[in-house]
């Protein structure tokens, strides 16, 4: 059947959200042939396998070729999937501004800090074995610097929130890239990388004794320390 408009492979996206949100379909379920979904909603196969491209990429559905019992494409939502990549992309684009980066930074992981020091059952070995390697004196700033942002992201991940940590997987690049631009503005990289250890494993202590009012004091002033010391807050304001 030919189709109406190039932007056909739409009406497939919106019934396949129409069927997610509805709970006809969710995760572990088996979408509908291409043949299918074709034929029921007057589409081209092309357009449907265009939809579900853009579902793969997003990270809500996992396709496989062949004709066996895992052929197909099936709904795993992977909640770091597709919103990871949107916020990536739009950093990648410049479409945040940096200060909104870090007072979204801020917000988060305010949320994070309070949900790992309230729970009993907390894990924070993965935190604690990226804190062992920054602890290595012969690290450069950018292997430092990449160091720290995967020890707010392993906190972001054993809060337990995947929203959360979707979203600080997104804005990693941003962190990172921004913290990495701070260096050229830092006099005394050795004192300061002394200062980031000293003030990381206080934020992870506090976090493990529980106390979560003083791990959120830690992480603003973690956080905006260093963006006030690079000199980030004059590039912020120099933007449009």
């Amino acid at each position: 059947m030919p189709e109406a408009a190039p932007r056909a492979w739409r009406t497939v996206l919106e019934h396949i959200e129409g069927d997610l949100l509805d709970g006809r379909l969710g995760p572990g379920d088996r979408l509908p042939s291409e043949r299918e979904l074709a034929a029921d909603l007057g589409v081209g196969r092309s357009s449907v396998r265009e939809a579900l491209r853009v579902l793969e990429v997003m990270g809500l559905i996992r396709t496989a070729t062949g004709s066996g019992p895992q052929s197909g494409a099936i709904v795993i939502a992977t909640p770091t999937g597709g919103m990871s990549a949107l916020l990536r992309l739009q950093v990648a684009a410049q479409g945040f501004p940096l200060a909104d980066v870090v007072k979204t930074r801020l917000v988060l992981e305010d949320a994070v800090a309070t949900a790992l020091a309230a729970d009993a059952d907390r894990d924070t070995a993965e935190a604690h074995r990226v804190l062992a390697a920054m602890d290595a004196v012969a690290l450069t700033p950018a292997e430092f610097l990449a160091l720290d942002a995967q020890l707010h992201l392993a906190l972001a991940e054993a809060s337990g929130n995947v929203v959360i940590a979707a979203m600080m997987a997104g804005l990693r690049t941003a962190i990172e890239s921004y913290v990495q631009a701070g260096v050229t503005g830092i006099a005394d990289w050795s004192a300061m990388a002394e200062r980031l250890r000293a003030e990381h494993h206080a934020i992870v202590a506090a976090i493990d004794a529980g106390d979560g009012e003083h791990a959120r004091t830690l992480l603003k002033t973690h956080i905006t320390g260093y963006y006030t010391a690079a000199g980030l807050t004059r590039v912020a304001a120099a933007r449009p």
